[in-house]
């Protein structure tokens, strides 16, 4: 019989002292997202908001790059819509340690869900770990230091005039680089990480301009990776 879920104190700091790097790895892509919100003719207010309640840097950039005036709400909301459908993989996967929490903390948790918690967390999961303490450890400390990165950026935007290639851009693609270590399991991850890549490339070239590309290559990942898992226990 597995152990409880649990939430302790020790699991929660053991989080914070995790989310510390992170935060600082993720400081520049909030700051550069701040600096487009402002580009884009949102106030200060609304940059926060958007931070706060969106909370998800590549898909507010998507939303940025279509926003005109007026401000194509729809067509904004779906864009972003394609980017966060991979949330809808993700959460599931916390399902050992989710379900062993009450219903407001639960949805809360996953409010705010990235990249990089869900990283970590998943991997200490594997590990056999229980405390959800981590989880929470990391959530906070990543939330409230994209809202401060963000918010600076807003604010630096009317004395930075940063040209289009500037290496601070390249911020938001490192984070995501750099999930990938501590999901690495080995040779097994090869073929779906591969076919994964292959049809994002494929369909970003063949449909350029939106994010279907995003869509498309996690979800044949997952389904490569589901197959041979299949394969493996038949």
């Amino acid at each position: 019989m597995e152990a409880p879920i649990t939430f302790t104190s020790t699991g929660f700091w053991r989080g914070v002292r995790r989310s510390l790097p992170l935060v600082a790895g993720l400081s520049p892509f909030g700051f550069v997202v701040g600096l487009i919100t402002q580009h884009h003719g949102l106030n200060v207010v609304q940059c926060m908001a958007m931070n706060a309640f969106v909370y998800a840097g590549a898909s507010e950039l998507v939303a940025l790059a279509n926003w005109t005036h007026p401000a194509p709400i729809l067509a904004a909301a779906f864009a972003a819509l394609v980017v966060n459908l991979r949330f809808a993989l993700m959460g599931p996967v916390l399902a050992p340690w989710l379900a062993g929490i009450q219903t407001l903390p639960r949805y809360t948790s996953l409010a705010v869900l990235v990249d990089h918690s869900w990283a970590i967390s998943v991997t200490d999961m594997r590990n056999g770990g229980r405390d959800f303490g981590l989880y929470v450890g990391i959530s906070v400390p990543l939330w409230l230091g994209w809202m401060a990165a963000t918010t600076a950026g807003f604010l630096s935007a009317s004395t930075l005039n940063l040209p289009p290639h500037h290496p601070l851009f390249f911020g938001a693609l490192a984070a995501f680089v750099a999930l990938l270590v501590p999901l690495w399991r080995g040779k097994t991850d090869i073929l779906p990480w591969l076919v994964a890549a292959g049809v994002a490339v494929t369909v970003a070239y063949a449909v350029p301009h939106t994010s279907w590309y995003i869509v498309s290559g996690a979800i044949s990942g997952c389904i490569t990776g589901a197959l041979l898992e299949t394969k493996r226990h038949e």
